[in-house]
């Protein structure tokens, strides 16, 4: 009996070793990036050190389009907007000559994307007027269960990057409260967010239109209203920030110069902070793009990241993999 009990502890002791020495993050290559990540976590949560931060200030944002998952060749909800203008084309003869459903309608999905975070989110609100939020969501999972990347070819909730999914758990192994802040449509992002992310509705913050109450059949609902709320984008994120969540985050990751104020807004906290952007750089497994791109322009916030000493993603060398295994065929 006594022999059992020693194994027993010996095999406890030996799995909690294994576990204390497990790789945190395996889809990044042993490297400047992924120790920076590391050590940062390390410092602010090590009790009685010079850095330490109490878990209720151990908030993180993330942007979603870029940082979370793919956004190329047109932002995924630029995609979804465009099926729904063309669904819904015949009851709006106006459309025809009123942009940005002009584009639209007329396939120059060139000029639909020069529109950026703006214009999506004037899509979205128009497409989606007169319907309750419940529709709208249910309208969001029944596209999401379908509609698959021209280039990759499997489904957009496929397309998330794994050393991302790995990071974000990673911090709330740790303590951390993740957020998505993003310039997508809100209501759009919480129909897959929790799934894909393990990240709730409410700590999702993004562009938002007017909703208003009512009711249908003698049941309360809230009905999207034509109009644009809030422009969750550039200066938008910190003061988006401030008012749903009211904490300054202490760790913040984008990719495009539509996260340059969040990033500053971070850099800015009180505590130990990190700021990092993810640079595409891999043509072959993902899209290579920066400073001229009409989808996740990065320029004036690459510029600033190398200035001030943020943490720059060279997906191409940092990342082993992109997707997670099995889903776009890419390693």
């Amino acid at each position: 009996m006594r022999r059992l009990a020693l194994a027993s502890a010996l095999l406890a002791l030996f799995t909690l070793g294994a576990e204390a020495g497990a790789d945190p993050l395996p889809s990044w290559n042993d490297g400047p990036t992924k120790q920076a990540i590391i050590d940062y976590v390390t410092r602010i949560a090590k009790e009685g050190g010079p850095d330490y931060v109490a878990p209720k200030d151990r908030l993180a944002t993330f942007d979603n389009d870029g940082t979370l998952w793919v956004e190329q060749p047109m932002y995924t909800q630029f995609v979804f907007a465009v099926d729904e203008v063309k669904t819904q084309a015949n009851q709006h003869p106006e459309w025809k000559t009123k942009d940005p459903f002009k584009s639209v309608l007329a396939g120059d999905m060139k000029a639909v994307a020069a529109m950026g975070e703006k214009g999506m989110v004037e899509i979205v609100a128009a497409t989606h007027s007169g319907m309750t939020t419940a529709d709208f969501d249910q309208t969001v999972r029944q596209w999401l269960a379908t509609a698959k990347h021209p280039r990759f070819k499997v489904l957009y909730t496929d397309l998330v990057y794994q050393p991302m999914i790995e990071l974000l758990d990673y911090l709330r192994a740790n303590g951390f409260k993740t957020f998505i802040v993003s310039g997508g449509g809100v209501e759009f992002m919480r129909g897959f967010a929790d799934k894909t992310y393990g990240i709730p509705p409410e700590q999702v913050i993004g562009s938002s239109g007017v909703t208003q109450y009512g009711t249908w059949d003698e049941k309360p609902v809230l009905i999207k209203v034509p109009k644009v709320l809030f422009v969750d984008d550039g200066p938008g994120k910190p003061e988006g920030i401030e008012h749903f969540i009211g904490r300054q985050p202490i760790f913040a990751f984008g990719n495009s110069d539509g996260d340059k104020e969040m990033l500053e807004w971070t850099a800015a906290c009180e505590h130990l902070c990190f700021m990092g952007l993810v640079h595409h750089t891999d043509a072959a497994r993902e899209y290579a793009y920066d400073r001229n791109s009409d989808v996740g322009k990065l320029d004036k916030a690459l510029d600033e990241a190398l200035t001030k000493g943020w943490t720059v993603v060279d997906m191409k060398n940092d990342w082993k993999t992109i997707f997670p295994p099995a889903k776009s065929g890419s390693k």
